[in-house]
């Protein structure tokens, strides 16, 4: 038998909720952005595809890059997840918030951006053919934006994994 958790007051009992909410925001606002540029790319792609049925495979690729970005939400939730106990420091909960908050608003920024580019640049490439690499360049600096925020959660998560009670 173990002995009972005694709440501190820098390992107080509401800690874990704070990590709970860290992976929450971590996918929901990953998967918001994630959908949000799918379906904005998604759009332009169906609009591109009546007159130019030809280009659609080129013209799936914002929706591949909008679909990344919930992969990322993905990882640092699991992570989080990892890292939750019945009795943790509220550092390490708050820390777990913020890499959750961090991944979580970057992927949404980024998949708003995917979603207006991949949506106006599918079609613009549809009746200029070389505005297409001047979208895959811009697409890139839109995703890139969801990578700063998955770098700056994993760093985030590796602190709070450090934090004991």
């Amino acid at each position: 038998m173990s002995a009972p958790l005694v709440p501190t007051e820098y390992c107080p009992v509401y800690s874990p909720f704070f990590g709970v909410m860290g992976a929450t925001t971590a996918i929901v606002f990953c998967c918001f952005g994630a959908a949000y540029g799918t379906a904005k790319s998604g759009v332009g792609l169906t609009s591109m595809g009546v007159l130019r049925p030809d280009l659609i495979m080129k013209g799936v690729v914002p929706i591949i890059m909008a679909g990344i970005i919930g992969i990322y939400g993905l990882v640092v939730s699991v992570l989080i997840g990892n890292g939750f106990s019945q009795q943790m420091s509220l550092y390490a909960g708050f820390i777990q918030l913020g890499a959750g908050l961090s991944v979580g608003l970057a992927g949404m920024a980024a998949g708003f951006a995917v979603g207006i580019v991949g949506d106006a640049g599918v079609r613009a490439s549809a009746q200029q053919p070389r505005l297409f690499t001047g979208m895959i360049l811009v697409l890139i600096f839109a995703e890139v934006l969801a990578l700063y925020g998955l770098i700056v959660a994993l760093i985030l998560n590796t602190k709070a994994s450090d934090a004991k009670c």
